[in-house]
């Protein structure tokens, strides 16, 4: 008698494991790096001097790559966390038996003294830039509370252990080196070094304060003060921001401040994530490095950033895009370094344990050189909503217009991998074509602005071109837009043909198309890409659904008119936001956790557009 083998069970986002929850992290950052703080206040991410360099901790994604805890001794879960108001700087409340303390976190901002030899400016520096340093302040509220700090950096990625040495000889500060990298921790705590970590512990009562910071670069020692100038740092960026007085204000401010928590501020570029390999499959391989920049994020990016008003961040990241090196055909490659480079070969980490299992660690990102066609008008698109912003087309973008509208021309019949980068065979993506029609219509109405009207005659019969193309190939016999002409399976990035006016609200195909997603495309509520045995991506195993194609789902049923339909979805996906308003990649809908990396840019951005489509819809219906 044989006996069959029981095919394992799914890994649940909520089975048991060391690893905290992806959304109970909390995100610090000095628009150079960021860091991820762990509800027992470990640092359990940070990357130095930038977002994309070598981990020095990386608790996140293995339980020995590297770890620095300062709280309370002996406990491991805090009160309270929350943002300082107006600010990227997190509050942790602890209550132990014997007493209350405050911890407060920040990777300091203050007014720019010298020349950043560390991350060099390519863009003019602002009055306020980084520190390189990390302060971490702990203050007794009532009783007495026993604080312990455990530093134990492991730098590049896990793989070396620091070398610690005292510095002076009254066991303030200590150095640690290893992978080329010297980091400095100073603090008034004595410190003691044991192995490849230093240790120490006081008690302190009601109203002692104590510090640590860790640099990279500067040797700061007033941690108090550093704090109160980066807290008026954030707040005066934030006061720059047109913030509705609305019910959503707060989850649209804290998007607003993760997102330029994300912006790397040398080059003006913005990173996808903090984060790399965290899994869009509990415990699979659907593991990606976000820490670069994506051209499709770059419309996203203006919309958002235009609407808060904030129009400097917006010029930076234009620039940014007018500084890339295209490929030799004059395309722009789908994603760049935050430094602009070109090659982000991949390759892992096999040493790592992945988060709760999910390997392999990616360090890279293989799908920079693919061929996916809608980055020609993700890039045109922001070309156009700038120059009507600033009242001007600058001389240097004019020939990126030219260039990407030419490769658009040239691609637009081919097949690609379309918008989610898939790893199967090239199909022609609908979602695709359309952002080739976006491309074309956007170049056409440039060289309007441009005083070139045969070049606008040319691109924009190439519009029509493209539409004709789609509405014969790419609509099923329901009148829905497909995911690609070969298939009739339905993709979210389809929600785009409303979102960049592809069709009008009160086209009936659109209609159909907004609603057979809203329908047919969701688990209990919320939005997938695609559904995984439908379509060919490459990858094995399920995958969340997408917390954008949730919040572009929102757009767009309020574009047909579906106001209240659209609020209702909006007010679903502000209630699973993280406890601290932030937002991963995914959603898992069976457990309600959180997947993928984090904090995710495009799950913000598309936040704040969902929002100002609600907001101004109700503003004009105030009005009538």
């Amino acid at each position: 008698m044989t006996v069959e083998q029981e095919t394992p069970a799914p890994q649940s986002a909520a089975a048991p494991s060391p690893f905290p929850p992806i959304a109970s992290y909390g995100f610090i950052s000095n628009c150079h790096t960021g860091a991820l703080i762990a509800p027992d206040g470990g640092i359990g991410w940070l990357c130095v001097p930038r977002f994309d360099a070598p981990s020095v901790f990386g608790t996140l994604l293995d339980r020995q790559a590297g770890y620095f805890r300062l709280a309370p001794f002996g406990a491991n879960v805090p009160s309270s966390r929350r943002y300082e108001p107006g600010t990227n700087i997190l509050e942790t409340t602890w209550h132990t038996p014997s007493g209350w303390v405050v911890v407060r976190d920040a990777l300091t901002m203050g007014p720019r003294r010298h020349e950043d030899t560390v991350t060099p400016h390519t863009r003019p520096p602002t009055d306020d830039d980084a520190e390189h340093v990390l302060v971490r302040t702990v203050c007794c509220i009532d009783g007495d509370v026993e604080v312990e700090l455990v530093c134990e950096p492991v730098f590049d990625y896990g793989r070396v252990a620091a070398e610690w040495a005292l510095v002076g000889d009254d066991r303030h500060v200590a150095d640690a080196t290893g992978a080329g990298l010297t980091i400095r921790l100073r603090t008034d705590m004595a410190l003691g070094i044991e192995g490849n970590s230093v240790r120490a512990r006081h008690t302190l009562t009601e109203g002692d304060e104590l510090y640590c910071a860790l640099s990279w670069a500067a040797d700061l020692d007033d941690a108090k003060a550093r704090l109160t100038v980066t807290t008026r740092y954030w707040r005066n960026w934030l006061s720059r921001a047109r913030l509705p007085d609305h019910d959503w204000m707060v989850p649209v401010q804290r998007s607003a401040l993760t997102i330029k928590g994300l912006t790397y501020m040398p080059t003006g570029a913005t990173v996808a994530a903090l984060t790399t390999s965290l899994p869009e499959t509990p415990g699979g391989e659907r593991n990606w490095d976000y820490r670069y920049t994506w051209m499709r994020d770059s419309t996203f990016t203006l919309q958002a950033l235009h609407f808060l008003n904030l129009d400097w961040e917006a010029d930076e990241f234009m620039q940014f895009v007018a500084d890339l090196e295209p490929n030799a055909d004059g395309a722009l490659q789908i994603m760049y370094g935050i430094d602009g480079r070109r090659d982000l070969t991949e390759s892992t980490r096999d040493d790592l344990s992945g988060y709760a299992g999910a390997r392999p660690v990616r360090i890279g990102n293989g799908a920079f050189d693919q061929r996916q066609n809608d980055v020609f008008g993700a890039v045109l698109d922001s070309i156009l909503l700038h120059t009507q912003r600033s009242k001007r087309l600058p001389r240097r973008l004019w020939p990126i217009v030219e260039a990407q509208a030419r490769c658009a021309t040239a691609v637009w019949r081919e097949p690609d991998q379309g918008i989610w980068e898939a790893r199967g065979e090239p199909q022609h993506y609908v979602s695709s074509k359309l952002m080739g029609w976006v491309a074309l219509d956007r170049a056409s109405k440039l060289a309007h602005i441009a005083g070139e009207p045969d070049l606008a005659t040319e691109w924009g019969a190439t519009a029509d071109e493209i539409k004709a193309d789609i509405l014969e190939h790419g609509v099923d016999a329901r009148g829905v837009l497909r995911q690609h002409y070969a298939t009739d399976a339905l993709d979210a990035s389809t929600l785009l043909a409303a979102l960049f006016g592809f069709l009008k609200a009160d086209d009936e195909r659109l209609r159909a198309s907004v609603l057979a997603i809203a329908d047919e495309l969701t688990e209990q509520g919320f939005v997938l890409r695609y559904r995984t045995g439908e379509t060919d991506d490459g990858l094995s195993g399920k995958e969340g659904t997408f917390l954008i194609c949730s919040f572009w789902l929102v757009s767009a049923l309020a574009i047909i008119g579906e106001h209240q339909r659209a609020r209702d979805l909006m007010e679903r996906l502000l209630a699973i936001t993280s406890p601290l308003g932030l937002y991963a990649e995914e959603f898992d809908a069976g457990t309600g956790r959180h997947l993928g990396n984090f904090p995710q840019a495009f799950s913000h951005l598309a936040l704040i557009e969902a929002a100002a489509r609600i907001i101004v819809a109700e503003r004009l219906e105030e009005l009538s």
